[in-house]
């Protein structure tokens, strides 16, 4: 194999000297047409309390090129007195709406400091499009409606980064994250938070807004979400979120975002030393790597099927005592909080298509592939990547990264473009890039699937029916 190919970049977002930045991208594709909506947060500085308000540029798709308009800031998506962040963007395409959805932080309060006192400044907001992103309505404040009383409970929220998706019955789905209040009982101060990932959701064309639960062991924050069909046992649920314990998170839902099975620490996805967003998506598996195919070549090499799919789930050293009971994987294997009366993610419900043989479901040929982007460095966030998973279920499923740019990077998003007329599928990346810091631009590239294959490295060989390795669990 040759050197990884880099796809041309083109910046949508560029830093200007008087101060002004451009972070937090997002991304939608819209069809027909087709369009792309990209987003960001207009900073008067880099800084998180410098947020300002939220740009756009519309994009149009012709012949696998992007002909993208001029930035254009939406003043509408404000609340007075806040700073709007985390462009989160869902389409229903039932209705054809666009929901933008963002947090309005009050004045220049920095998340650390709703943290510390346990008080929230952040409100959940959205303003909508009905013509594809050309004009947007009047912010609509969603906090109480949404997060209603639960929120003397969080010391602070936020949407995304990044798009939301819409489930096949229609419910759209944010993803999101919370500081939860452990403790209070410290001489009045907060004695322990800790993040946790769930989602907003609409199940009536965004009429009406609630929040699921939390996902409810591993510490996990900015988060997005998946689709993942698991073949005969149905779909499931699929969260990627952001943690501090050093590698990536994962957690499953099987009742489509109301709530989340433990989740889990994802091994060949690491964090940065602070921690970054990442950015998944799901799509179809190509056809000739269906079950009875031979499969498709990553690297230089091709992967077995299939693997074992059953990692536990696991409780960090690092999680205290104010974090959740440890969790279970997909293995049924039982926890340091589990009980008689705690009967584990598999039951009393076990949600639609899980019930029957766990073991059938989870050793199961995935007919959806996953990528996944974030930044390859370890210490900082340098090199944007790309990974791909082709057993979406098994956390060490995931390739070594394909580097799409070579110096700093930081948050990302993804989107599937879809099938060109010849039958490739393509997809999208918008990313903080720059030379010397990662905040100095935001950049959009294009690739296709068989790029991806040609350029990731083969990850660890998937685990074999014949064994269990040291650390997993078989289904019961």
């Amino acid at each position: 194999m040759g050197a990884p190919r880099v796809p041309t970049r083109t910046v949508l977002f560029r830093s200007e000297r008087s101060g002004l930045t451009y972070r937090v991208p997002a991304l939608l594709p819209l069809s027909p047409g087709p369009a792309l909506l990209a987003f960001a947060e207009q900073r008067l500085s880099p800084d998180d309390a410098h947020a300002h308000r939220l740009v756009q540029r519309r994009g149009s798709l012709a012949g696998g090129s992007v002909r993208w308009g001029a930035a254009r800031v939406l003043g509408t998506a404000a609340l007075e007195a806040h700073r709007s962040m985390n462009p989160c963007p869902v389409h229903d395409s039932r209705t054809g709406t666009v929901f933008l959805f963002f947090v309005a932080v009050r004045g220049q309060t920095p998340e650390v400091a709703q943290i510390a006192s346990g008080r929230n400044a952040a409100r959940l907001c959205c303003v909508t499009s009905r013509d594809a992103g050309r004009t947007w309505g009047g912010a609509r404040d969603l906090t109480a409606e949404a997060v209603g009383a639960v929120e003397r409970d969080w010391a602070t929220f936020a949407v995304g980064p990044g798009h939301g998706i819409q489930l096949s019955s229609g419910r759209l789905l944010v993803p999101a994250y919370t500081y939860r209040v452990d403790r209070r009982e410290c001489f009045g101060r907060i004695c322990r938070t800790s993040p946790h990932a769930f989602t907003f959701y609409s199940d009536d064309h965004g009429q009406t807004w609630h929040h699921g639960g939390l996902v409810p062991n591993l510490r996990s924050g900015e988060c997005q979400l998946a689709v993942v069909d698991a073949g005969q046992a149905g779909s499931v649920l699929y969260c990627n979120a952001r943690s501090p314990l050093g590698s990536r998170v994962q957690a499953l839902s099987t009742d489509n975002g109301t709530s989340f099975l433990p989740g889990e620490l994802v091994p060949t996805l690491a964090e940065t030393a602070r921690g970054c967003q990442g950015s998944i998506l799901s799509f179809p598996a190509p056809p000739s790597s269906r079950p009875g195919s031979e499969g498709w070549a990553v690297g230089s090499r091709k992967t077995p099927f299939p693997p074992n799919l059953c990692p536990g789930a696991q409780e960090s050293p690092e999680e205290g005592t104010g974090d959740t009971q440890g969790g279970e994987g997909l293995c049924g294997t039982q926890g340091p909080g589990d009980g008689p009366q705690d009967p584990g993610p598999w039951g009393p419900r076990p949600g639609p298509g899980l019930g029957g043989d766990r073991r059938a479901w989870a050793l199961s040929q995935s007919p959806t592939w996953l990528l996944y982007s974030h930044p390859v460095g370890r210490r900082a966030r340098l090199h944007m990547g790309v990974h791909l998973s082709r057993f979406p279920l098994d956390p060490y499923s995931w390739t070594e990264p394909w580097v799409i740019y070579q110096g700093p990077s930081g948050y990302s998003d993804l989107a599937s473009l879809g099938p060109t007329p010849e039958g490739a599928l393509n997809f999208a990346c918008l990313y903080e890039s720059g030379a010397r810091e990662s905040y100095e631009e935001i950049s959009f590239c294009v690739f296709s699937l068989r790029e991806v294959l040609e350029n990731v490295l083969p990850g660890p060989e998937p685990t074999g029916l014949g064994s269990k390795p040291q650390g997993l669990c078989w289904p019961s």
